[in-house]
């Protein structure tokens, strides 16, 4: 494998488990800040981190027509994505959530055949069943709940990971021999275009609460590292691989937050999920050498 594509798959599986411990922060964070308010930090704290970054280098050099390509890419990622995603999971469940978002990386096959002219080969299918049946090992499909209370919220979660599969063959559409860093930070201002309005409004019904050095210490971290880094690992990974490889990367998420889970709060490690893990394993080395 080349060196920009092992480069590309560490990066994919960075983001992805970085995310996969984001949950836990999120959560303790979500008891002081409304839901789309903290989305509006994230944005904020991560456009500023990779801004500050491009002033050191010399500066933003992106051209008009590259800047409104970018902002549309991100209003997609993280306006619509993360929205879906936010109320989706709270009309929902947190397992249906994990389960729904997993067909993300099944659902980037068809938009980059369209969008990319990326065949659909034998070899990306079984790379995608074996690491999409890894998964389901992995997040176990029995906790979900089906029923008309959850009906909206499922379609929401499923909005979101069409949106966000659509987002990621968007960036590898928009990234050729352009600088990933600035492409990246207009993405993150794409989100706000949703993001601002929906926080105005909710703020409304609900306040910001008391906020401790510990709310701080996890806004710095989702901003920073789980919006700012993570999210430039991710378009970078797109960037550099095909885009059903790129995508297989997105399931060490589960995997790394059934880790945390497990060193943190004393969970079980279950036979199903180390077949799962190695199944996911096998699915991205298939992937990756094709």
């Amino acid at each position: 494998m080349k060196k920009h594509s092992i480069a590309g798959l560490l990066a994919g599986l960075t983001a992805a488990a970085i995310w996969g411990g984001m949950y836990v922060v999120t959560k303790v964070v979500l008891e002081v800040f409304p839901p789309f308010t903290l989305l509006l930090v994230r944005l904020v704290l991560g456009f500023l981190t990779l801004a500050i970054i491009i002033l050191m280098r010399g500066g933003f050099s992106v051209t008009k027509r590259q800047f409104w390509a970018f902002f549309g890419v991100g209003t997609v990622g993280y306006g619509l994505s993360m929205g879906f995603q936010l109320v989706g999971t709270k009309l929902s469940t947190a397992a249906n959530g994990s389960l729904v978002t997993s067909a993300t990386p099944m659902l980037v096959l068809p938009f980059a055949y369209f969008l990319l002219k990326e065949p659909i080969s034998r070899t990306k299918l079984i790379a995608v069943f074996v690491a999409s049946i890894g998964v389901l090992a992995v997040i176990d499909p029995r906790n979900a709940q089906i029923s008309p209370s959850v009906f909206l919220g499922n379609v929401l979660l499923l909005g979101a990971a069409v949106t966000w599969a659509l987002y990621s063959v968007l960036v590898r559409k928009v990234s050729a021999g352009v600088d990933m860093l600035q492409a990246s930070a207009v993405m993150l201002l794409g989100g706000l275009l949703f993001t601002i309005p929906a926080s105005a409004l909710e703020s409304i019904n609900q306040r910001i609460g008391i906020i401790t050095p510990g709310i701080i210490g996890g806004l710095i971290f989702l901003g920073v590292i789980s919006t700012a880094v993570a999210m430039f690992l991710w378009n970078y990974a797109f960037a550099e691989l095909p885009a059903a490889v790129a995508s297989l990367t997105f399931f060490a998420q589960p995997l790394v937050g059934t880790l945390l889970g497990w060193f943190f709060l004393g969970e079980e490690i279950t036979a199903l999920f180390i077949i799962g893990g190695l199944l996911i394993g096998i699915g991205i080395i298939i992937s990756s050498r094709e």
